[in-house]
């Protein structure tokens, strides 16, 4: 009954406010900061923000850090300086259609399309040919199984990853629950093109929203990319999560990926462990990459 009006909440705001011609905010210093210490590189005519941070001299770690829906790479500011002590490079970008990135519609959004720009990000840092530690969340953990599907088939020009430790992400289509706004908003009919040409908000426009059905069509693919590779594979979980419930998800998760170490966070941790339970989240990749 709380989601449920957390839900209708989440959806009246934006509603009342294009009604009320409402002006969108100004960023917040925290936000502006963040902004004015990134940087962008244009993929295909298109303006993509990106972080980099250099961390911990000597060490040849790099770690990329691919965010979730529907937020940005701000969502890893929480743990950014600590990951700095541990990685020489710290990266992280704002997907397109999110954050400060390009937001072009009509457009196609795919999961493809955004596992291309992070290797595009990389080339243009001259990175392609190191070896790359990844930590996702959400969304971000699908593009992460995209890339490591590529990897896996040892294609020229791909990149080369040495770990992935995912977080709270509808990896397996089956016991996704996606929020009702999402589904509203995905699946069309009468309420969708209302509710998008109403808040006005890019992010939640069906094309973003197709990854969900993405990961269905493609589930053999991201999975058993995941469950046929030698690289070690972590998973950082909050078992609040209404998207990826417990236990549900995670009996399903240790039955297919029995390799993989997971981390379980405390009871009240939910759907943004990192932003939740930042130092728990960061102590349990640091124990994760610390173990190989």
């Amino acid at each position: 009954m709380r989601e449920w009006w957390v839900q209708v909440g989440l959806l009246a705001v934006p509603l009342l406010a294009a009604y009320l011609h409402i002006p969108p905010p100004q960023l917040s210093p925290a936000l502006h900061s963040w902004k004015s210490s990134g940087k962008f590189f244009t993929y295909k005519g298109l303006r993509i923000f990106y972080q980099d941070s250099v961390g911990v001299v000597g060490s040849p770690e790099i770690v990329v850090l691919l965010h979730g829906f529907p937020t940005s790479s701000y969502d890893w500011y929480k743990i950014w300086e600590g990951l700095t002590l541990r990685f020489h490079r710290v990266i992280a970008l704002d997907f397109l259609g999110f954050g400060f990135s390009d937001k072009p519609r009509p457009h196609h959004y795919s999961i493809f399309e955004q596992a291309s720009i992070v290797e595009a990000l990389l080339r243009h840092l001259g990175l392609q040919n190191r070896r790359i530690n990844l930590l996702s969340h959400d969304y971000g953990d699908t593009v992460a199984q995209e890339l490591l599907y590529r990897f896996k088939q040892n294609r020229s020009g791909r990149l080369t990853i040495k770990s992935l430790c995912l977080s709270n992400g509808g990896i397996f289509p089956e016991t996704h629950r996606p929020l009702l706004l999402q589904k509203l908003l995905k699946d069309g009919g009468v309420l969708s093109p209302i509710l998008t040409r109403l808040m006005n908000f890019f992010v939640f426009s069906r094309g973003l929203l197709q990854y969900i059905n993405q990961r269905k069509k493609f589930r053999r693919r991201w999975v058993g990319a995941l469950a046929s590779v030698t690289i070690p594979i972590h998973f950082i979980y909050g078992p609040l999560d209404p998207v990826n419930p417990y236990p549900e998800f995670l009996e399903l998760y240790r039955k297919t990926l029995p390799r993989s170490t997971v981390s379980i966070l405390d009871d009240h941790i939910s759907h943004y462990p990192q932003l939740e339970d930042p130092m728990g989240f960061l102590n349990a990749y640091m124990g994760f990459i610390n173990s190989f």
